[in-house]
């Protein structure tokens, strides 16, 4: 029987996250600095580098089911 150990799951997935984000970080600090020198409200640009920093925890209380649609749906996989 094939056993898989959920808390190496869970940081493989986090790591995977982790990687991910670094270009969605860059991404976001140019819209940032777009919305600067346009003179735009910062709130979105903050909230998403907010909702990217915060991934990573959100794979603590997943199944190793879950933690893959999770993956899935962010595009990480």
């Amino acid at each position: 029987m094939l056993s898989i150990n959920h808390e190496k799951a869970i940081k493989i997935a986090q790591e995977a996250i982790r990687k991910w984000r670094e270009l969605e970080f860059s991404k976001n600090d140019i819209d940032i600095q777009n919305a600067l020198v346009d003179g735009l409200d910062l709130t979105p640009f903050i909230e998403k580098r907010n909702w990217l920093r915060d991934l990573p925890q959100k794979c603590e209380a997943k199944t190793v089911e879950e933690l893959r649609i999770f993956l899935i749906e962010l595009g990480v996989i």
